[in-house]
């Protein structure tokens, strides 16, 4: 893979703030990075949540688009999402560059991961190689914009930060 480094620090974590189960409502305690009721002995751990998302190559070109929402709205961004619950990432991949490029992809493996701050949550930003196989281009749900940018052409605006390192670490591997 090309990297891990942590990337921002959510200026409020997940379980900042939380005094009450979220389940039965009785007084919870934080011990550390988990909170903890006595009374149903639940417990929520403040772990980074899934996001998988896709490099995309097409000769010698990768594929961005133009992100609607925070974090970054307005930047360049690699197509993607967060994962379901019981969705593998493989599947997650696929179903989220459908639901945003209208593309059909194959994953090729693995290019690296990266934590990124997303709110009071943070993220694990699960990057793939992948390469389309089907399926009409066309921005779509959090994306208002595709275009496919060679190393040398590469837009000034990529973000968040882990997708702005994932497409730098690309670029330095396309010489």
């Amino acid at each position: 893979g090309a990297g891990s480094r942590e990337y921002g620090t959510p200026a409020m974590g997940f379980l900042d703030g939380w005094r009450f189960c979220p389940r039965c409502a009785a007084e919870g305690e934080h011990r550390g990075d988990h909170f903890v009721c006595q009374a149903c002995g639940h417990v929520v751990w403040s772990n980074p949540v899934p996001g998988v998302h896709a490099l995309i190559e097409c000769d010698g070109k990768v594929l961005l688009g133009r992100r609607a929402f925070n974090p970054g709205a307005g930047c360049w961004g690699l197509p993607g999402g967060f994962l379901e619950e019981t969705e593998e990432p493989a599947a997650g991949l696929r179903r989220e560059v459908a639901e945003e490029t209208g593309l059909e992809v194959e994953v090729d493996g693995l290019f690296g991961t990266w934590l990124q701050a997303h709110g009071e949550r943070t993220v694990l930003c699960l990057i793939y190689r992948a390469r389309v196989v089907g399926g009409v281009e066309q921005a779509a749900d959090d994306v208002t914009e595709l275009a496919w940018f060679g190393p040398d052409n590469l837009p000034q605006d990529v973000g968040p930060s882990a997708f702005a390192d994932a497409v730098s670490a690309w670029r330095q591997q396309h010489p």
